[in-house]
């Protein structure tokens, strides 16, 4: 489990295509408290377990089915990631509970200046509309953010300075593919009324 606050940006080293997974290896100002082998990391909002860790870098297995849902397939090297160790159980929550279980990726359609923050406009799946509301929670490239504004197909946060500066989202784009994660408070909530609504017509 994770908060969405990004601790620090690494740097891909390497993406090596193995025959039952891909082996993915960053370089990191991590410590190695919490990233040590057996540990969850997040990459950029996907949950990884370190494989092999070095002074200067860490490596996880990533398996077909991660790649296909998420950005991590289109990695190369030299590209940047947001990265968060696993919560613990002492610490503040200062974002919201996120799995790292990216969703789905969607596509960026507009990245708007307003002063010193950023307004960034996101297509929004239309299986994935019933758990954005405005005012709500979600995850992009593993950073918790509020939802500004949301429609049928589409939805805004806003980037404020910190995040601009101290997550990959400063550099995003119109085009841009970003890791989404709905809000586990939401998608329970709709589960749970899909369950009472199926029992009792």
């Amino acid at each position: 489990m994770f908060t969405g606050l990004v601790e620090t940006i690494g740097t891909v080293v390497s993406l090596a295509r193995r025959a039952r997974a891909t082996r993915l290896t960053i370089a990191t100002d991590l410590p190695r408290d919490g990233t040590e082998i057996g540990a969850s990391v997040s990459v950029d909002g996907v949950c990884l377990t370190v494989a092999d860790r070095s002074t200067e870098r860490f490596a996880a297995e990533v398996v077909a089915e991660t790649l296909a849902r998420s950005t991590l397939g289109r990695l190369r090297a030299g590209h940047r990631v947001n990265l968060e160790r696993a919560l613990r159980l002492a610490d503040r929550l200062g974002g919201h509970l996120v799995a790292g279980h990216v969703d789905r990726t969607a596509r960026v359609l507009a990245v708007r200046r307003r002063g010193a923050d950023r307004r960034v406009e996101v297509a929004l799946p239309a299986d994935l509309a019933p758990y954005v509301a405005p005012k709500g929670s979600i995850t992009l490239n593993g950073v918790s953010l509020t939802v500004a504004g949301s429609g049928s197909e589409r939805f805004e946060v806003v980037l404020v300075p910190h995040t601009l500066a101290h997550t990959t989202l400063g550099v995003v784009r119109s085009g841009d593919h970003l890791n989404v994660e709905v809000d586990l408070i939401a998608r329970y909530l709709e589960s749970l009324g899909r369950f009472q609504r199926a029992v009792d017509p």
